[in-house]
């Protein structure tokens, strides 16, 4: 059953054809409005799709029967059949996969053009990912936000901002595979965040800077790990989020879940032997609860 307001639905698609509805709405964003390189077969389909779209889950919303919003969701189970998530091509993420429990993997998020200015669509793509959080019992939430281009610099007060007060814990954080950057060839010197000091960060520019997705992960209280990768042929650079669902503002929680704790259950261990697992995951605890003082950008 998915969730319904006006006359607007959001649940996972169903049938080939709402995800084909899903992938042609990706098409439209990404390789039409943002630069994506696509293929031959993509291009005849007017469909955006990789080797991760194989066992992925797709969180649509649903306006007139129509996909109007997309989230594309690779739970562990999926990645172990596709050998690895999407953004392992970008991250050293194995921090994260050593947590015990449900993880899950988001990206290819997008909103059709025409209902950007609608705050209904995405608010009920939030919904529907809530939703999921709690039905699926996920632990932790993490996946690649992007920004359009080649230059992270041209975004250098938000990446420093989150640098200095939104990174991951060390027990949780990721980093950008250097190897792949040189690959690219790319100076992988460009994937430091701490692209300015501290001091000369500009807030409002760096909000300014910030896409609505990236707001949107900020306000629910996300961390990010190290590092801005490039990706020449999505033309596009990005951060990966990091999201546990304990972490989630009690706001969103009662959103989600009709309570202020509602996620309070789905805390997470960092696995290893059971009479050390206190000792491993203290750090996180204290570096959360330390990072949960901080008002984001909003």
């Amino acid at each position: 059953m998915g969730i319904k307001v006006r006359d607007f639905e959001v649940r996972l698609a169903r049938t080939n054809e709402e995800k084909r509805q899903v992938r042609r709405l990706r098409y439209e964003v990404f390789v039409v409005e943002e630069g994506f390189k696509a293929t031959e077969e993509q291009n005849h389909l007017r469909e955006e799709y990789d080797r991760f779209d194989t066992h992925a889950d797709y969180m649509a919303v649903f306006h007139q029967g129509n996909v109007v919003g997309a989230y594309r969701i690779i739970d562990r189970k999926a990645a172990e059949k596709m050998h690895g998530f999407y953004s392992e091509d970008e991250y050293n993420i194995r921090k994260i996969k050593k947590v015990r429990g449900n993880i899950v993997e988001v990206s290819r998020a997008c909103i059709k053009r025409e209902y950007r200015n609608n705050p209904l669509a995405m608010s009920m793509l939030w919904l529907g990912m809530g939703d999921y959080v709690c039905k699926r019992k996920v632990v932790l939430l993490f996946g690649l936000c992007s920004w359009i281009g080649l230059n992270p610099a041209a975004s250098a007060h938000a990446i420093s901002y989150l640098y200095y007060n939104n990174l991951a814990p060390r027990a949780l954080r990721t980093t950008v595979m250097k190897r792949v950057m040189k690959s690219k060839g790319l100076d992988p010197k460009s994937a430091r965040m701490n692209i300015l000091p501290k001091e000369a960060i500009d807030k409002q520019i760096a909000r300014t800077q910030m896409t609505p997705l990236l707001k949107g992960y900020l306000n629910l209280g996300a961390m990010f790990g190290n590092g801005v990768s490039t990706d020449i042929d999505q033309n596009s650079y990005v951060v990966l989020v990091i999201l546990p669902a304990t972490r989630v503002r009690a706001a969103y929680q009662k959103r989600f879940g009709g309570r202020e704790n509602a996620f309070q259950h789905l805390e997470f261990d960092m696995g290893g032997r059971r009479k050390f697992g206190r000792m491993l995951f203290a750090p996180i605890l204290r570096a959360i609860g330390k990072t949960r003082m901080m008002v984001p950008i909003a």
